[in-house]
């Protein structure tokens, strides 16, 4: 072979194997943005890439009937109640309109049973528990059920603004339960409250004027104004420790939870949270903050 014949042979050599590293390295680097961009995908909480029940819709379940004042006229689509309202809000920080939201029915019971769900999320008073996230999987806290007291429309204690306008008062309160410590450690009244055994003795000693006032958990008063209790009147609210969280309840393990617990954190940080709660957990609920 002539000199000239090699030096063309060892140049197209080195141009091959430069050719194939070059080959070697785009591949690797588009290798390694593909990755990357399944990361950033993973972890994005925008319409396109939610893993949805419907494709460019969130649906979310609850109850029917569905009651004030979590829902308003039992109708989820229009915005009003405090789980209503908080479900838009949600949608809106992933990302979704008001169009894009559809409210599929969902008894209570049936919400947390195991298996595949219907829905992307269901808002529905639905407490977190231990038994419950054995089958479901919840997002953080939306809600905590501070404490209530209930008492006669009319009687001396309707229209009370504070805690200290208890301290006289017959109060009436099941054992065992956050409300007794409650009363206990918040109203301190000066005669001992009277304990009951359950719930529904506790609505008999009311009834029958054995006690001038209830302590419950605020959702409880709520249904004993409106639903048992006629001439009642839920005198305030307060806050108490160790109330009843609620969450959004979804699929186990769903790929949701983690977008929708940052909605729902960004919703509390901005304070909007907050003002769905003043709005239908006190006014409209008509149970003040008592101080």
């Amino acid at each position: 072979m002539s000199r000239n014949r090699v030096v063309l042979f060892l140049i197209a050599v080195f141009a091959l194997a430069l050719f194939v590293g070059c080959g070697s390295s785009d591949d690797s680097s588009d290798s390694g943005s593909s990755s990357s961009d399944e990361t950033t995908t993973a972890s994005s909480c925008k319409p396109g890439d939610l893993n949805t029940f419907k494709d460019g819709v969130l649906t979310i379940g609850t109850d029917s009937p569905a009651y004030p004042p979590y829902f308003e006229d039992d109708d989820p689509t229009n915005g009003k109640g405090f789980e209503s309202a908080l479900g838009y809000a949600i949608a809106g920080e992933l990302g979704f309109n008001d169009s894009q939201v559809e409210w599929a029915t969902v008894p209570f019971d049936a919400s947390y049973r195991p298996g595949p769900k219907d829905f992307d999320f269901d808002l529905n008073q639905i407490s977190i528990t231990p038994d419950r996230e054995k089958a479901v999987s919840f997002s953080v806290p939306y809600y905590t059920a501070n404490q209530a007291v209930l008492v006669k429309k009319g009687s001396d204690l309707d229209g009370i603004t504070s805690l200290d306008e208890l301290k006289d008062a017959s109060i009436g309160v099941q054992v065992g339960t956050t409300s007794l410590d409650a009363v206990e450690d918040q109203i301190q009244p000066d005669n001992d409250p009277k304990i009951f055994n359950n719930s529904n003795d506790v609505v008999t000693a009311f009834k029958q004027g054995q006690v001038d006032a209830i302590v419950v958990d605020l959702p409880t008063a709520i249904y004993l104004r409106d639903a048992e209790l006629s001439g009642t009147v839920v005198a305030g609210q307060f806050e108490q420790e160790g109330g009843d969280q609620w969450g959004a309840l979804m699929t186990k393990d769903s790929d949701l939870k983690e977008c929708v617990d940052k909605a729902i954190d960004t919703l509390k940080e901005n304070g909007t949270l907050e003002e769905i709660t003043n709005q239908w957990m006190s006014d409209s609920a008509k149970a003040p903050m008592l101080s």
